[in-house]
């Protein structure tokens, strides 16, 4: 089995484009103030769109992989790494953002490297993580 990775594009383009626009909004800004603002003032103000830009991508940089050992969720700031045997399944509720795997702790995690907004293209990669994981995550009975 090879590596399959899944992101969202919506979820992924809009961050980004807005992390763009306030940069360059923010470098404007600190460019164009009047001479009674210092350099600190300026510089701040550029430090202040490069946070909102790596905010931002930590919401961008969501996905989910699944590879021979298992199944890595990345969401925002937490990475969540499972071995096949530790998945159950996934699901995705009607009306619902994103999926969950269903744990064998009988606990659940979001995914949101799949994106309901992104309509056909999530709809063909949550059935392809759950053919994976029926697959490889089935464990047999004792």
């Amino acid at each position: 089995m090879t590596t399959a990775t899944w992101r969202p594009r919506r979820a992924r383009i809009v961050p980004y484009v807005l992390a763009t626009v306030v940069v360059v909004g923010m470098i404007a800004l600190a460019v164009v103030m009047p001479a009674l603002w210092g350099l600190g003032d300026r510089i701040g103000l550029v430090a202040i769109g490069l946070i909102v830009a790596g905010i931002l991508h930590m919401l961008a940089r969501s996905r989910v992989t699944a590879d021979p050992d298992g199944v890595t969720v990345v969401n925002g700031l937490r990475t969540h790494e499972y071995e096949w045997a530790e998945v159950l399944g996934v699901s995705m509720a009607e009306g619902a953002p994103w999926p969950s795997l269903d744990l064998a702790d009988g606990s659940t995690v979001a995914v949101m490297g799949i994106q309901s907004s992104d309509g056909e293209r999530a709809n063909r990669a949550l059935g392809e993580l759950a053919a994976l994981i029926r697959e490889r995550g089935e464990t047999t009975g004792p």
